[in-house]
């Protein structure tokens, strides 16, 4: 058991329930949280326009089977028992009178029908009329993929919607839940035996967790965009506590209760059995997988981490700089997805083995890429060379010397921020896992939560951000509690280094203390006489305009120090590209 104890406000309290669950040999109590009500079309439109939410529309209970549209044939809310007799609901789509075939599913709470909901059904990013209402959200659209020979699965995990239940949250239930919507699935008329799965953020995520439970049937995934570790990506990333999952868990809909992680990272702040509940097992993975990632998103790093770990020999990367509703409905996409899915789930000897098992979208500036769907053998690439950047804190530049001396530059992360820059001579390109290495400081204070950017200058000074959905991105992060700081050291510390989370070390007044971090990976171009910065700061500093609610709850109450030079070498180490080829002044990267 935990030796955190669960808040009185938690307790006693008819929005909350506790419910002792087994993780293995340990016992742990989760907090669940009443979910929103789910609203028909009618209590929709009776509410003022900012108010509606499509994660909060449910369709009425309505069990029949319908043409959805020219040539699409709906079974609608069809029941689907589960091991522990739990019932939940899907909505099938098919071709009409067209016998078995293979079907493509959407397991997420979103939602079975919100674009029924709504007289518009767009996503940002992506031109009006491009996903028909059939769709659920961030899924295949039933209309693009019934017209190509598949059966389209909306899935309404348990307490979501009309499924019975309370909602888990990206668990080894939530697995298991998915292997048995699998081996029904594969045993209905409809299907001919072969089953896959797609969509991408919170669709993408359940994936990895399905496919890791490796029911029979299941052919193969294409998981575009996946967090993985979710308390070090997501609820927890370096210890900080995020409230991006409100967002989520506040706006699905259903009867009853949904596992509350922001409530759960709150009272067990330490990595324990719950948090490793979390973890997909990867290495149970060896179906075909076709994985994508965001540079600039934050589910960028577990779907690098899921593309390296799994155990398939027949597995895709692909990764780009612009945000994932455009990227998933893009014309070329949905053509290359279907290859995908042809080969694996037709059995279509298409070519699609051709396809290189890595591509990289190389940023530079805007929305303008050095390169798009540039060919890997390997993540992290082999050509890689490590270099090491020098802070020097008396400065305030990085340099590939180590200063002699001694220096500190304080600042207040609440209001300030320091930034340490250097010039390249040449062009340069960084694509992998940065680290930083740095030694930090706190004066009044026994902890501090670090925020760590990197950003990329022009000769003019000024910052050249990468856009995604049209707005300035900060550029490619981590971030750290320092109590929090421990180092695994069955990780390379000084290539990939990772915490363990495991314990809190509060600092002592103004006593140096080391961190080894590392960032998110990345892929971008700069220019020589171009600048990269390091910025270091005590919070997220982002644009206003950003429509996602990435909040952190840091705690800095007094001033941060960084130590530099001497008995403090800090240093950021970048995965530097050389050219692959050289002849002269021809360079061909």
């Amino acid at each position: 058991m935990s030796e955190f104890k669960i808040p009185e406000k938690y307790l006693n309290n008819p929005r909350y329930k506790i419910v002792p669950t087994q993780f293995g040999d340990e016992t742990i109590d989760v907090i669940y949280r009443r979910l929103r009500k789910p609203l028909s079309r009618a209590e929709q439109d009776a509410l003022p326009p900012n108010e509606r939410d499509m994660f909060s529309f449910v369709a009425d209970f309505n069990q029949r089977t319908y043409e959805a549209a020219p040539g699409i044939i709906c079974h609608q809310d069809l029941p689907v028992p589960l091991r522990d007799g739990t019932t939940i609901y899907v909505d099938i789509f098919l071709p009409k009178d067209s016998g078995p075939v293979p079907i493509i599913g959407s397991w997420s709470p979103f939602g079975k029908r919100p674009g029924e909901g709504f007289d518009e059904w767009q996503l940002m990013g992506v031109p009006p009329r491009t996903v028909s209402k059939l769709a659920k959200f961030e899924s295949a659209d039933p209309v693009f993929w019934c017209n190509h020979g598949y059966g389209i699965a909306n899935i309404d995990p348990r307490g979501i919607g009309h499924s019975e239940g309370d909602a888990v949250f990206m668990g080894t239930q939530e697995g298991r839940d998915g292997y048995d919507f699998v081996e029904w699935c594969a045993q209905q008329e409809w299907c001919n035996g072969r089953v896959g799965l797609f969509g991408n953020s919170g669709v993408g995520m359940a994936q990895t967790r399905i496919a890791a439970e490796q029911p029979p049937h299941l052919v193969c995934i294409a998981p575009w965009e996946a967090t993985g570790y979710m308390y070090r990506e997501s609820f927890l990333e370096g210890g900080i506590p995020g409230k991006y999952a409100e967002s989520v868990i506040g706006m699905v809909a259903g009867p009853g209760y949904i596992e509350d992680p922001l409530a759960m990272a709150e009272v067990y702040p330490l990595w324990n059995a719950y948090w490793a509940d979390k973890l997909p097992n990867f290495r149970n993975i060896r179906i075909p997988a076709y994985f994508t990632s965001n540079w600039n998103h934050f589910h960028n790093n577990g779907s690098f981490e899921g593309f390296s770990k799994i155990r398939s020999r027949m597995k895709w990367m692909r990764a780009h700089r612009e945000f994932e509703w455009p990227d998933t409905y893009n014309y070329y996409n949905l053509q290359e997805l279907k290859g995908f899915f042809d080969r694996y789930l037709k059995d279509i000897n298409n070519g699609f083995e051709f396809v290189p098992k890595v591509r990289l979208e190389v940023m530079d500036a805007y929305d303008f890429d050095y390169a798009t769907n540039r060919p890997e053998k390997q993540w992290p690439l082999a050509r890689t060379q490590y270099k090491k950047l020098y802070l020097n804190s008396a400065d305030m530049s990085l340099s590939e010397t180590a200063p002699a001396a001694t220096a500190k530059a304080t600042f207040d992360g609440n209001t300030q921020e320091l930034n340490y820059d250097i010039t390249f001579t040449e062009e340069t390109e960084i694509t992998g896992y940065m680290s930083l290495h740095a030694w930090f400081s706190v004066e009044g204070y026994d902890d501090a939560d670090l925020f760590f950017t990197v950003k990329k200058l022009g000769q003019d000074g000024q910052e050249l951000p990468v856009y995604v959905l049209n707005e300035p991105h900060p550029g490619t992060w981590c971030k750290q509690r320092l109590s929090m700081r421990h180092v695994d050291e069955t990780s390379n510390v000084e290539i990939r280094p990772a915490q363990t989370f495991d314990r809190i070390e509060k600092l002592e007044e103004n006593v140096p203390v080391k961190l080894d971090i590392t960032f998110v990976p990345t892929s971008r171009m700069w220019h020589k006489g171009e600048t990269l910065r390091l910025q270091i700061a005590g919070r997220y500093i982002r644009d206003e305009n950003w429509f996602e609610s990435l909040v952190w709850l840091n705690d800095n109450k007094g001033t941060q120090s960084v130590h530099t030079g001497g008995e403090y070498e800090s240093y950021l180490t970048i995965p530097v590209i050389p050219p692959r080829y050289q002849s002269g002044d021809y360079i061909l990267r």
